[in-house]
């Protein structure tokens, strides 16, 4: 995950800040002289620069005009700003665009450093969070630059002589776009709202309490008993939610004793609860009382098993209050889920569901399915959604493989050194791993673990992950090189870009995807397995597994939105009985008939619905988007070379990218068609 918060006393308090600025603002009307003004300055300006300027003096003061309010002065003050700023010919413009892009380049990289400063005490395994840290973490740097810079003109300097481009231009037109235009268009981006400090602030605030309240949502497994007694989880177990859980039952399906099926269902009962709000307060992060999370008796009903009241729910209902604060300063795209689709991934939503129910629909999920009931020799049960036996592991349990992380690995330090070696492993030649791997700081997570990307040149980029005190689990490290995967990527289209308004990818799929290329070798770079024909489809069906389950989770997530903004006045209690429809409705059309078992709600249990703003399509998305670049690496057998090339296409349009990258669109095909050849390699084995 490219970037990564628990019950704490003060979740009020941030809670009531929401609240309290979650009236909607209505944006201001245009001022009276405006129109006369337009007809004025067109002509003025098409007079001074030629003929052939007219469409771009159009659509600049056009911009200008949309945004400008009565505080930034009247007629005369506009006329004024437009006639002196303007750039009418190509040096004047060039000039302009290299020199926003060297000085926000500066603005931004400070900016965050300030940012990470402030997190690191919540981010990081660094010991008790104290109550200044909350607010530290909640404060944004980045909050009123919008505002700065419209109150300052330069915001108007950019919007008078650089065109906002709509998706529909970008996906039609981009494609003939110089790397200068797709700069420009982006520099223009950044600009293409006139959001209030307060309203940005109330938004960080909201994702403050959200990552909080998920980072230390930990369940101490050793403190499980069941019906008899017994505890199945060893002594200082302490598993996030949800990935930790999700995780431990991956690790059970090869568990080196016969009590890795009940740990499983264990743990599903705990995610059941957890969805459903039915757990006691009382056990989550608390090392200290026993539970059974069968009967939901805690400490054999000697200490109170009243149910967290629906904490779950309000914190996500909170960050979409916040979050809608932005509709109205953004009425091309006027809610946060046309935001999040049009704009943060470029690609339509109604092509990305279709994209999920391509993969969800397609007969390969009952084959694949029973293909898994075959090699686990029992009927499927709903946690087998993360089974992970096609992964090839030889004789190594997960026991097997945490003794030998944790030995590799006692600290983060000694993964950071390790980099190097493990970027050459991965194909990278040897001057340029360790050039990449100067640029990463890896740091131990106090959440699941996550990756910063720096934001100038040189600046160094953050990979986080879990280090528990006796070293890196192979969970931590499987994450670490996901997140690795992010950071060089980063580092690449950062520091190597060749234009700065084009630094990163496209969307966060992309980003997702790359890093996905990094993780399936985590096992290779461990020197544990070497990828036969048969191993090679064992990975395509767990790619596909992988991506059928969390495709049907982002469908979830995209459900929950939209009713959320259907039902703007709920209660966290209707919230959650939604979000329990919902997943079951999901389950119900696409798993009960694979499963042969209805109405499950393990689909409402990723972390990511709580703190994360609609992130979750990301990861289906960027499954597909890593299997087209697998396919390329396999044709180049240059993992190295590819990543690099792929990185340095910059953030331009999705399509555009991949069709660079690998010859054609962004869609499930590659993966689909890969799945019924593997199939049928493992099926006639």
């Amino acid at each position: 995950m490219t970037f990564s918060r628990n019950l704490f006393p003060e979740f009020t308090l941030f809670a009531a800040l929401i609240i309290c600025l979650t009236s909607l603002p209505v944006a201001a009307a245009e001022p009276e002289w405006m129109s006369d003004s337009l007809t004025a300055l067109e002509t003025q300006l098409v007079a001074e620069h030629g003929e052939q300027q007219r469409r771009r003096i159009q659509r600049g003061i056009d911009q200008v005009s949309e945004f400008w309010r009565e505080e930034d002065g009247g007629r005369v003050e506009f006329e004024a700003f437009v006639g002196r700023h303007f750039a009418g010919d190509d040096a004047s413009l060039d000039e302009m665009f290299a020199r926003f892009e060297k000085l926000l380049e500066q603005l931004d990289g400070h900016s965050l450093e300030i940012l990470l400063a402030f997190r690191e005490q919540s981010d990081l395994d660094l010991g008790e969070i104290q109550p200044y840290d909350e607010i530290f973490a909640a404060y944004d740097p980045f909050a009123h630059m919008s505002d700065d810079f419209f109150a300052n003109k330069l915001a108007f300097a950019v919007l008078l002589n650089f065109p906002i481009t709509t998706l529909s231009e970008r996906l039609d037109q981009g494609e003939s776009w110089s790397r200068e235009q797709w700069a420009q268009s982006r520099l223009a981006d950044r600009f293409a709202k006139r959001i209030p400090a307060e309203v940005q602030q109330a938004v960080s605030a909201a994702g403050a309490v959200a990552d909080q309240y998920i980072a230390e949502y930990n369940i101490y497994m050793h403190q499980l008993v069941d019906d008899d007694g017994e505890r199945l989880f060893p002594e200082g177990m302490k598993l996030l939610s949800h990935w930790n859980l999700r995780d431990e039952i991956k690790g059970n399906y090869s568990a080196a004793d016969d009590k890795g099926l009940a740990r499983q269902r264990t743990v599903q009962k705990v995610m059941e609860r957890i969805v459903d709000q039915s757990i006691p307060q009382v056990v989550v992060n608390n090392a200290n009382v026993d539970w059974n999370p069968y009967s939901n008796e805690v400490d054999g009903g000697a200490t109170s098993n009243a149910p967290e009241p629906d904490t779950r729910y309000k914190v996500l209902l909170d960050s979409y209050l916040a979050v809608r604060q932005l509709d109205p300063y953004s009425p091309t795209a006027p809610t946060h889920i046309e935001r999040s689709f049009n704009e943060g991934r470029e690609i339509p939503e109604e092509r990305v569901v279709a994209m999920f129910e391509a993969i969800l629909s397609s007969p390969l999920l009952e084959r694949t399915g029973r293909l898994v009931e075959s090699r686990l020799g029992r009927p499927l049960e709903p946690f087998d959604i993360w089974y992970n036996g096609f992964r090839a592991r030889g004789e190594y349990s997960e026991a097997d493989l945490d003794a030998i992380t944790r030995k590799r690995y006692p600290n983060a330090a000694a993964y950071e050194a390790d980099m190097p070696d493990l970027l050459v492993g991965l194909g990278f030649d040897k001057d340029r791993a360790e050039e990449l791997a100067d640029n990463i700081v890896v740091e131990p997570a106090r959440g699941s673990g996550h990756a910063w990307g720096a934001s100038m040149r040189d600046a160094k980029s953050h990979l986080r992950t879990r280090v528990g005190p006796d070293g890196m689990d192979y969970k931590g490290f499987n994450i670490a090189v996901h997140e690795m995967g992010h950071n060089v990527e980063q580092t690449i289209s950062l520091n190597d870009i060749d234009h700065y308004m084009l630094q990163g990818v496209p969307n966060t799929a992309f980003t997702e995807a790359l890093a996905f290329v990094f993780q399936a070798r985590d096992l290779e770079l461990l020197g544990l397995t070497s990828p036969s024909e048969e191993a090679k489809a064992l990975t395509t069906l767990d790619d596909f597994w992988g991506a059928a389950e969390i495709a049907a989770v982002a469908l979830v997530d995209i459900g929950v939105w939209h009713w959320m903004y259907d039902n703007p006045d709920a209660t966290p209690a209707e919230l959650k009985e939604a979000t329990l429809s919902i997943a079951r409705d999901v389950w119900n059309q696409y798993y009960a008939p694979v499963f042969g078992v209805k109405d499950v709600t393990l689909f409402g249990i990723y972390s990511h619905m709580i703190h994360s703003f609609l992130y979750l399509p990301d990861y289906p998305v960027g499954s597909m988007i890593a299997h087209q670049i697998e396919e390329q690496i396999a044709k180049s057998g240059d993992l190295g070379a590819e990543f690099e090339r792929m990185s340095l296409a910059g953030n331009i349009a999705p399509d555009l990218w991949m069709k660079n990258a690998t010859g054609k669109p962004v869609g499930p095909e590659a993966l689909l068609d890969a799945t019924a050849r593997a199939l049928d390699v493992v099926e006639g084995q």
